[in-house]
């Protein structure tokens, strides 16, 4: 396979590395899940970074199709915690199960005005994209 941009490894090692090293803003973007479809419609966007009392759906993995709200964001750990989803320990303590956003789908938002303000510039930027394309506006 020949590499097309000489900038992006293409060595495992190098690109763990650099996801984990990641600075805290490269990450918080990292961090972002797809929006349902009822949210894609009514907000003209597909994707945002998750923040903590979103309510999302899982759909992969042991947990799937089950929903709660995001009780925690590790950008660290690059995980997210929801209220409904825990296991238990051998001593019968519950515990938050930890799951990768890219495995969840955000069903409600918690809105703030930083948020809308988000939203609103993305569907601007993305409106005028189509224009260029010469795509109509929905």
């Amino acid at each position: 396979m020949v590499k097309t941009n000489p900038f992006v490894s293409s060595q495992a090692r190098k690109v763990r590395k650099s996801y984990f090293n990641a600075k805290k803003d490269a990450k918080h973007v990292a961090m972002s899940a797809p929006l349902s479809k009822e949210l894609q419609e009514a907000n003209g966007i597909k994707r945002l970074p998750i923040r903590r009392d979103d309510e999302v759906m899982i759909f992969s993995g042991r947990m799937q199709n089950r929903t709660g709200k995001v009780t925690a964001v590790k950008l660290s750990e690059m995980r997210i915690y929801v209220d409904t989803f825990t296991t238990e320990k051998i001593n019968g303590q519950a515990v938050s199960f930890p799951v990768h956003p890219s495995n969840v789908v955000i069903t409600k938002l918690k809105m703030d005005k930083a948020r809308k303000n988000l939203i609103e510039l993305r569907r601007l930027g993305r409106d005028q994209i189509l224009a260029k394309l010469g795509h109509k506006k929905q």
